[in-house]
């Protein structure tokens, strides 16, 4: 059986839509699960969420093109969850679900609470911004 055809019933097998690279490690070496990864996206079974990040994908209705099962921000709190990365609603969402306000927030965002992240998420030109709970000082040149 090729490594392909091993990684679609693994694929398969997960409750989760979210998977990293190094669920599939044991499968075979980097260059092999990189090659077999590569051929998945390039038949639609998986889209690339980031460095390392896959989920599930389906057919999109209106273009036929492989899009995520799921949408972005709910892969990407999932994705952030499998890296070890609690995330909590950001400062809009806050506000809009406290009633303080009735603008609904445009951009996706997720707060990373007191830690910084760099990592790019995202699925063609829907990507995730990060905020945090971190205080900059302002200096005074």
């Amino acid at each position: 059986m090729y490594l392909e055809d091993r990684l679609k019933i693994a694929i398969a097998k997960r409750a989760s839509d979210v998977f990293l690279r190094t669920d599939f490690a044991r499968l075979g070496s980097e260059a092999q699960l990189g090659r077999a990864l590569r051929s998945l996206i390039e038949s639609g079974v998986i889209v690339k969420l980031g460095v390392g990040v896959y989920a599930k994908a389906k057919r999109s209705v209106l273009s036929g093109e492989p899009i995520p099962v799921q949408p972005v921000e709910v892969l990407a709190e999932e994705a952030l969850g499998r890296l070890g990365v609690k995330v909590y609603p950001s400062k809009q969402v806050e506000l809009y679900n406290a009633g303080k306000t009735t603008q609904l927030p445009a951009a996706t965002v997720v707060n990373t609470g007191n830690r910084r992240i760099v990592r790019k998420l995202g699925f063609g030109k829907k990507t995730v911004q990060y905020e945090n709970n971190l205080r900059r000082t302002e200096r005074a040149y």
